[in-house]
This record gives structure tokens, sequence and C-alpha cells, in this order.
């Protein structure tokens, strides 16, 4: 079956965060949104018509776990990341941002301090600073041809003993980073030396491009095994994150009793009636889909970045290595914060997520969401351009 990435799907006016909150996060409503990390493609067929099977009986009652989600969910791991996880270390939970303060909550107190790599996704400081915990920044080390990696001596200098948890994305937003098994390896030798928990954020790991392969960092050593906390979701690769469907994998067992007794004492891990059907369905029936989305998002990243090469070669957009999101490199312009958002917004009549907003490192970029039909990553493009072409 061939899908339909071109079709336009009309979302506002339906209660759309992307596209309903324009207004009143950015004060005016002209502006095509390609910011929150969800695409403009409809949702697969295949997981609407069992949510709408689902519909069919009349009582939305209390509901038990379908006893096909874990096998569904352990098949599709070690199908596609050739890691065998067992029942036991799984658990529903009701969203990564909320999975990450459950952790932060259930194994440190307020003033512990929490390592983060900027720039990085925004509620990886959010969450800890409203939680009371003192955010560390060890930040990513950026070459000259746009790829980064882990600064390894900076990380040991700004480390002390009150630091008891990193966030690690895995792949990397929004620099759209595969990180490499040695990489994993070391930092997960830094971390159980020293008592510090690893709470891997992978909710991107199904959409690897242009042949890179996420590599799971419990599987990387015994000691990344012993010391992390992993979190994935089909919600990013199906298009649901309407559909919390959040799932943590944790292999030790000191770990897994600790985390999972405090998020069943108050039922976190209890999933909604329909979080299970959907990831059934994602993970049984989608691979056809997955694989035509991919290849749609790389040719949709080649398009942005020969446009930007031929009409606007100021804007270098770095090539991801997952995800749908592209980190625009604007710092060419030579723009200020101020001017670079006047450029986008008032100029271009974009919505786009600003790099500040990502930490040290963001600042000059811009994350650009390239998950729609091509028509609207052209009419960006174009409208981008020649506000470049008027400054």
């Amino acid at each position: 079956m061939n899908y339909d990435f071109d079709r336009i799907i009309t979302r506002k006016g339906h209660g759309d965060l992307k596209y309903d909150v324009v207004e009143e996060r950015w004060g005016r409503d002209d502006l095509l949104p390609l910011w929150v990390a969800d695409m403009d493609f409809e949702t697969p067929d295949f997981i609407l018509n069992a949510l709408r099977k689902q519909l069919e009986h009349p009582v939305l009652g209390y509901s038990k776990v379908p006893d096909k989600l874990w096998p569904t969910v352990i098949q599709w791991v070690k199908d596609h990341h050739q890691w065998d996880i067992r029942r036991e270390w799984l658990c529903y939970i009701p969203g990564i941002v909320k999975g990450i303060g459950f952790v932060l909550n259930c194994f440190t107190q307020p003033g512990d301090k929490v390592i983060i790599q900027p720039p990085v996704y925004h509620p990886f400081r959010l969450v800890p600073e409203c939680n009371r915990r003192e955010v560390v920044f060890n930040p990513l080390i950026r070459h000259e041809d746009g790829h980064y990696e882990m600064d390894f001596d900076q990380l040991e200098q700004a480390c002390d003993s009150q630091c008891k948890v990193l966030i690690l994305s895995n792949p990397h937003n929004p620099a759209g980073i595969c990180w490499p098994k040695e990489t994993l390896k070391r930092l997960a030798h830094f971390c159980h030396s020293r008592g510090i928990l690893v709470i891997s954020d992978e909710i991107h790991c199904d959409m690897a491009l242009f042949g890179h392969q996420h590599i799971p960092f419990a599987t990387v050593s015994e000691e990344a095994r012993q010391c992390s906390i992993t979190f994935q979701a089909p919600t990013k690769t199906f298009n649901i994150a309407g559909v919390v469907s959040s799932y943590a994998i944790v292999p030790d067992d000191k770990l897994r009793n600790k985390f999972y007794r405090w998020m069943e004492a108050s039922e976190f891990e209890a999933p909604n009636i329909f979080a299970p059907t959907a990831t059934i369905a994602a993970f049984s029936q989608g691979e056809e889909w997955r694989k035509q989305m991919l290849r749609y998002i790389e040719k949709n990243y080649e398009f942005v970045n020969d446009y930007c090469l031929k009409h606007m070669p100021s804007v270098q957009p770095l090539r991801p290595q997952a995800s749908f999101l592209v980190w625009l490199d604007c710092r060419n312009l030579n723009l200020s914060h101020e001017q670079l958002l006047d450029l986008f917004i008032d100029k271009a009549h974009l919505a786009l997520n600003d790099g500040e907003m990502f930490g040290p490192g963001g600042e000059g970029f811009m994350r650009l969401n390239i998950a729609s039909p091509r028509s609207i990553l052209e009419q960006a493009m174009r409208q981008l351009a020649e506000a470049i072409a008027r400054l």
C-alpha cells in the first residue's frame, strides 16, 4: 500500500495544540506552524480503525491491559533495536516528560543536582527546576562541520557528589543525533562509577534516517544496564501524541523495584483504555507505514537543504540522523535573538521553536519541524527566503 503524505489535513479549529495556540503564543494567527513535534500527516488508518473498533462497545469503563500489549512491544524492540527485553522490565508511563518528573521525585531530593546536555529539549531543564532540583549544564561540543559530541572533560569538572541524575536525549533533540556506541559506553562508565542514574529519553528511537541506527543506552554495557531507566513510545513515529502511550524499560532489579513500586502506589502505571489499543496496532501493523514515512521525511530534508543552498545559503540545516526535527543554523545572518525572532515571526510569518529555549549553544538557531506535506514546506521556505531578501 502506498500512503499519501502529500495530503493536507485541516487541523486548525479542532483544539489542536500546534495550530490553535499560535495566536496565544506568538500574538498573531497568520503564522505557518512548524514547531511542536507532531506530524501534519494523518494518523495511520490501521490505528484509527483499531480505536474505532474499541469505540464500538457502548461502555468505556475501567479496563485491563490487553494480553497482547507487552509481547507486541517486546517483539518490536527486538526486531528494531536487537534488544531482548523481559516482560517484568516494562511499565506504562503517562508521558515521557511526566516520567522524568516521576524519576526525580522517586530517586532524588530537593536540592539534588540533575545534569543535562544542552542545547537539548527544554523540559529537561524545566522539570528539574520546577521540582526544586538544581540543573547542571554539560554543553555539547559543536564542530565546524556542524556535528556534535559530548564534552566529557567538562562533565568531569561540572560533576560533584550532589549530581544524582543525568537526562540523556537519545536520539538527541534538537540536533537529531544517533549517539555512537562508544560515546554511550563512556557515558555509562562515568555515571555508573559515580552512582548517577541515567534517564534515557528514546522517544525518537524508531525514526533513524539516512542509514543511521539507534542504539538503546541500556544495551551498550553492563554498567549502562545497571544505572539506567529508558523511556520509549510509539507516539512520535506514528503521530499519536494525543493518545499517551509511553513505557519504561528498567533492566536493573533494584532500580526497577523501587521505581515501579513508587509508580504503582499512585496508579501511574495504569494506561487509559485507548493507549494499549493504539500501541498494539502501531507495532503490529505499522512497519510499512513507518518506512514510507521515513523516506518522505528524508526527501523533505533534502528539499529544505537544497532550497537553503540555492536561495538562502546563510541558513544551514543540520542533516538529522533521526526524527523529523531539523536544527537550522542561522548565525550567519548576524542577527540578535530579538531580530531573529522578528525575521521568522513578523517578516516570514512562521512559528518555529527558537534555539535559545534549548539552552546554551542554541543561540542563533531555530528548530524546524519538517513532518508536513511538501507543499507546506515549499511555502515556508519561500516565505523565509523572501523575508531574508528584504533584510
